[in-house]
């Protein structure tokens, strides 16, 4: 695969040099194209020795504009992929500009491309950035990223660029053709709220970071996603339908109202119960007296999907967060939900699994139970991901 590689101008530029180590170890030619920007946080002799080709940066390049270079570089590629992909970058995208050699091949190329976003929080969480990257998802531009995480500047939060083997697996499905192009899929993510009065609830501790995760590893994969989310701190992925709920009983309304589709994955935290007594007004604390709960079961929501008689889709994933006995407890849930699969994993003290950065599962299906090594939820994401890609599509 010949891959064109533009290096936005970032402090994230560095991490351009593993990518190209990876692309090339994994037998795939590079391409590097250094902005000027990105010529402050990377030097061209670096880029060349690892890609064994030169480096482009010049638009006005008398020795190779004369057989038009930006115009054969860009239908030349396999893939486009632009990593670190700046604020700056997305914007001239996004407008079609092109004033520089970067950018004058994104707006001549027919190849697909790849961007990798990288920037503060605050300037990816902009209204115009946001608008860029739906232009541009519009326009048909694949996303991977971006990350949240501690960043240069001292803040933290999304903005992070993903890390080179996660943008390696996004530049192979890229050239894929979108594998799950045409595919309609249901995530749900987050915790939920269950009110006990207008200013408490009942919830847990999920960031919602796996299910965001895998949202956006299939929309790298070319497929729909509308994602339903309880009250996450993380950030939708760019590109899906998102709904917001709160509660488990809006979040059954929700799935219900996006029904059908072509496969589910059920990674929210539902609340098991709900307060029948909840106050029409805050619940004051009164000296030698304790307010008293009634509690209802949810509706189950992973079992209602699964045992659908019409319209049931191809492939339900459940998640089974377990404290004890993983696989057995994963195992019974699987059967008794009627669900294609099961990631289980071990939410105990101590794990930081639950609202943390890293998951460690076992998938469970109906023939195999499959332990992985403990990674990060968007490794995860993208292993899952390509597990659902071999059970949908033809091989």
């Amino acid at each position: 695969m010949r891959v064109l590689l533009i290096i936005g101008g970032g402090i994230s530029a560095y991490k351009s040099l593993e990518l190209i180590r990876l692309l090339t170890v994994s037998e795939h030619s590079v391409m590097p194209v250094l902005t000027r920007a990105g010529a402050e946080f990377v030097t061209p002799l670096s880029l060349a020795a690892l890609a064994s080709a030169p480096v482009r940066s010049d638009l006005f390049d008398s020795g190779q504009e004369a057989v038009m270079d930006h115009i054969r570089l860009s239908r030349e590629s396999d893939v486009i992929a632009v990593a670190p992909a700046t604020a700056d970058l997305l914007a001239k995208m996004a407008h079609g500009h092109a004033d520089d050699l970067a950018s004058t091949i994104l707006l001549a190329t027919d190849k697909p491309v790849l961007v990798a976003p990288a920037m503060n929080l605050r300037m990816w969480e902009h209204p115009a950035t946001v608008r860029n990257v739906q232009q541009l998802m519009r326009d048909g531009v694949n996303f991977t990223g971006p990350d949240e995480g501690a960043m240069a500047c001292g803040e933290f939060g999304p903005g992070r660029m993903s890390e080179p083997e996660a943008i390696l697996r996004a530049i192979t499905a890229t050239a894929a053709d979108s594998r799950l192009k045409g595919y309609r899929f249901l995530v749900t993510s987050g915790p939920t709220w269950e009110p006990i009065d207008p200013v408490r609830v009942i919830t847990n501790n999920s960031s919602g970071r796996q299910g965001s995760e895998i949202a956006r590893a299939l929309l790298a994969e070319g497929a729909e996603v509308v994602f339903i989310t309880g009250p996450a701190a993380t950030v939708p992925p760019p590109g899906a339908t998102v709904v917001n709920i709160r509660t488990a009983a809006e979040m059954m309304q929700a799935v219900r109202d996006t029904l059908p589709v072509d496969a589910a994955v059920f990674a929210a935290a539902v609340s098991d119960w709900k307060v029948v007594n909840a106050g029409e007004s805050k619940f004051k604390k009164q000296t030698g007296t304790v307010p008293t709960l009634r509690l209802a079961e949810t509706e189950d929501i992973l079992a209602m999907v699964s045992q659908l008689k019409d319209g049931r889709p191809r492939l339900v994933i459940g998640f089974a967060a377990e404290t004890e006995n993983i696989v057995e407890n994963a195992t019974l849930k699987r059967r008794r939900k009627g669900c294609d699969w099961i990631v289980a994993n071990d939410v105990s003290t101590g794990t930081e699994i639950l609202g943390g950065r890293e998951n460690q599962i076992t998938l469970i299906t109906a023939d195999e139970t499959e332990h992985w090594p403990r990674m990060s939820k968007s490794e995860t994401a993208c292993l899952l991901v390509q597990r659902i890609v071999r059970e949908l599509t033809p091989q």
